[in-house]
């Protein structure tokens, strides 16, 4: 997972905040879930070092899982694996594919430097 990569996913999950708190209840930079915080046993979801060291290691799950395929780990980290696998495709759901359009520009726009 590269640092253009990951800073692409902040900004799309937080706009660099890391006190945010979604609606769901994700938290932090990287917008953690509450079974995700548990999973990777964070003490403080928003501490900005924890966060980023969990979710890393999360979307780096997603990627192995998808392999390899950017568009597919990025629509499960924001949907859930569950629903990539449903669908075997980015679910059909507006957030979804606005996030993964979203993460992507910013992703091209950061290598670029």
């Amino acid at each position: 997972v590269t640092k253009p990569l990951l800073k692409a996913l902040i900004k799309a999950e937080s706009n660099f905040n890391p006190r945010a708190v979604s609606k769901k209840g994700a938290k932090g930079l990287m917008q953690l879930m509450p079974e995700n915080i548990r999973v990777f046993r964070l003490k403080d979801p928003f501490d900005p070092r924890e966060n980023i060291m969990g979710g890393t290691r999360y979307f780096r799950r997603m990627i192995n899982r998808y392999g390899g395929k950017l568009s597919l780990a990025l629509a499960a980290y924001n949907a859930g694996p569950e629903k990539v696998d449903q669908y075997q495709r980015i679910p059909p759901y507006k957030e979804t594919r606005d996030f993964v359009e979203r993460v992507l520009k910013y992703y091209r726009a950061y290598q670029k430097g």
